[in-house]
């Protein structure tokens, strides 16, 4: 965004194509145990997510009941009332916001094409605030967002500081060149993202003050050194909304909102935010690549081409070859596989046809759709010198309306997947609030059979955007426990756990993942760090930093 103050100029929209790239010290944790469900649960609806605000001094104040176990503190926590709690943390995030935007030394609003894909995230401001805050002096703004099409919509804006976030998504959906349907409304949103953090923007949301208040929410949310802080330039950009129904996109035919979703859905796959086996990757980029160059030319479409081509059509993970540095190709190369399934599809296969081949192997993953939220959990330590060397792995916790999901941020594997019906969670605050080495958590908790016995396991996320993650989850479990209540007993459960959304048929090749017990959709327990208990409640084993709390 450039400003321009005394520019008196019509608002006028241009769109542009372009082309653009893509140690923690562990703390003693509190104690904690093990409580038995109970019928207390915290009522949070769609409607609280989207109107209230994440704090920059988040306090959780209720505690997260599931169907199995929830994890506690030892001592008993606080419930205030609801309406006097609320309006002690709305002044508490102002009086933070002030002190913190003294301090913030980047007031400008660059636009990095290189961040200009950042997806996903869900950040809360309340009405309330939003009603209590001073207009920005009216300015004139030169405002850029981003479609994950390779498409900006350049904006001049007589009054852009005020703008707010549904000023300019309708700016959007406007644009004559573009010509979406209505249906794009409730599709996408505008989210304002970086590689630090994430946010979804509501439709009162001011994106000027968002980006004037940038280094206050990266350095609550984020645990980046003060150098890559510096740099950080987030990107206004045109994505999914996180609330929209899978179900309800499975049913679109319109070709622009499917080539929309396409693209972002490519995104995700390529930079490994979608974890598949590597046959599924090579099937993928050979859709994309028939999609984008055309049909098979022999002359062109060489083993050498697609070597160098690959890192377009394959994520960085499975591009990487052995043979490489060598500059030759074996038998079972990623660009000798990518060349044969581009082969594989018929000349005559119109593109929106493969579009949506795309979509539906997309749709069938069981994170599709997810927001996505940075964090770090703790390896086993197998030995002496792993417990001297070993680090924390970095994960995407990844959130939709069926579940949570713990992603290899390196590995692009699934380490955990839950649906909400097989998990408890809670929300701890650092019990060190003064170390910024203690960070705050997430707990998930979930039932398996271990040697034929019936135990809880639970794993300790660790990350600054922990209460973004509860919040979140609350919205959906309150979503999911609505439409319950209306299905009747004799009638099919809303999500039957013996017939998963994976087994979606998709064309060309697909392996049933049902087959697959070691595939990178299966939950992957030995490279986590869990604690473990029996049907009583009682602790029977621990590793890592749950070792120091019995």
């Amino acid at each position: 965004m450039d400003s321009h103050p005394g520019d008196t100029a019509k608002n006028y929209i241009t769109v542009i194509p372009v082309e653009y790239p893509r140690s923690r010290v562990y703390p003693q944790p509190p104690e904690y145990m093990v409580e038995p469900y109970n019928d207390y649960l915290r009522e949070r609806t769609h409607d609280d997510y989207v109107s209230s605000d994440y704090k920059l001094n988040p306090e959780a104040q209720y505690e997260d009941r599931g169907r199995l176990y929830t994890v506690s503190k030892r001592f008993e926590r606080e419930k205030p009332h609801l309406s006097t709690s609320y309006l002690d943390r709305e002044r508490e995030w102002e009086k933070s916001l002030n002190s913190h935007a003294a301090a913030c030394q980047d007031p400008g609003l660059p636009v990095s094409k290189e961040n200009a894909i950042n997806t996903n995230l869900e950040m809360q401001m309340s009405e309330s605030h939003h009603n209590e805050m001073n207009p920005v002096q009216r300015m004139a703004l030169s405002i850029c967002v981003f479609l994950m099409s390779r498409v900006v919509i350049h904006m001049e804006l007589e009054d852009g500081a005020n703008a707010t976030a549904q000023d300019l998504l309708q700016c959007v959906l406007q644009e004559e060149q573009l010509a979406l349907p209505r249906l794009a409304a409730s599709m996408f949103s505008l989210w304002m993202s970086s590689s630090i953090l994430e946010l979804q923007l509501k439709p009162y949301h001011k994106p000027y003050e968002i980006r004037q208040k940038w280094r206050v929410l990266t350095n609550k949310y984020s645990t980046a050194s003060d150098a890559r802080l510096l740099r950080d330039e987030p990107v206004l950009s045109f994505q999914r909304n996180v609330f929209f129904s899978r179900r309800a996109e499975e049913r679109i035919k319109d070709q622009k909102l499917l080539d929309l979703l396409y693209e972002e859905a490519k995104y995700n796959i390529l930079e490994g935010r979608y974890p598949c086996e590597v046959s599924h990757y090579i099937m993928l980029g050979g859709i994309q690549a028939r999609i984008e160059l055309g049909p098979y030319i022999p002359q062109v479409h060489t083993t050498q081409f697609f070597r160098e081509q690959q890192n377009k059509f394959l994520p960085a993970h499975v591009s990487r070859s052995s043979w490489s540095w060598l500059r030759i190709s074996g038998k079972n190369s990623p660009e000798v596989r990518l060349l044969e399934q581009f082969k594989r599809i018929p000349s005559s296969t119109p593109s929106r046809k493969l579009v949506r081949k795309y979509l539906e192997f997309c749709w069938s993953l069981p994170y599709y759709g997810a927001a996505f939220f940075q964090g770090q959990v703790e390896q086993p330590v197998r030995d002496l010198t792993s417990l001297i060397t070993h680090q924390d792995i970095s994960v995407l916790v990844a959130i939709n309306a069926q579940g949570v999901y713990v992603i290899d941020n390196v590995q692009c594997t699934l380490l955990l997947g839950l649906k909400y019906e097989e998990l408890s969670w809670d929300f701890a605050k650092p019990s060190q609030e003064d170390n910024p080495d203690c960070l705050p958590c997430l707990f998930l908790q979930f039932m398996v059979l271990e040697n034929g016995t019936r135990v809880s396991k639970i794993l300790q996320v660790f990350s600054k955007q922990a209460p973004m993650m509860d919040t979140l989850i609350s919205v959906f479990v309150e979503e999911l426990k609505q439409r319950t209540a209306y299905v009747e007993e004799s009638e099919r459960p809303l999500y039957d756990t013996s017939t998963d959304s994976d087994d979606t048929q998709v064309p060309l090749t697909m392996v049933s993942r049902r087959e697959q017990p070691q595939s990178c959709l299966s939950n992957k327990l030995s490279k986590l760090t869990l604690a473990t208990f029996d049907e009583d409640g009682r602790c029977i084993g621990q590793m890592g930093s749950w070792s120091f709390s019995y």
